[in-house]
């Protein structure tokens, strides 16, 4: 039998701009209402650290739909979220090919944890 290949998420938060793309892609993917959320963007911030400094970081974060478009990746393809994400952030495949790629302070790896049957894509 083959071994499973760890999926992952892999987030520049550093550069999300907020543009909540790979939300809705992901909304129009599964179909989703509007409480229901494949990847989900959070706010952290903003923050005033000086007279005329700020922080607000923005982090899209894999929700309870997300299959990490197993089976457009199998196809190929980017997942949807890496896909239409307007500031290039979001990297979605193998595990460890993305922890190579964590070379910055604010950058967070998600992983897929466990075997759960996700709601199916519509289409």
């Amino acid at each position: 039998m083959a071994e499973k290949t760890a999926m992952g998420m892999l987030v520049d938060y550093d550069y999300c701009t907020g543009c909540h793309s790979c939300e809705v892609s992901c909304k129009e993917r599964f179909d989703l209402e509007e409480d229901e959320w494949g990847i989900k963007l959070a706010d952290n911030g903003p923050w005033r650290y000086s007279e005329t400094d700020w922080e607000w970081n923005h982090v899209p974060i894999p929700a309870e739909h997300c299959d990490f478009c197993k089976d457009r990746i199998a196809a190929g393809k980017k997942a949807l979220c890496e896909q239409h994400c307007q500031a290039l952030v979001i990297t979605v495949g193998p595990l460890d090919e993305l922890a190579k790629k964590m070379t910055k302070k604010k950058m967070v790896l998600f992983n897929e944890t466990n075997d759960e049957p996700r709601k199916k894509a519509v289409y």
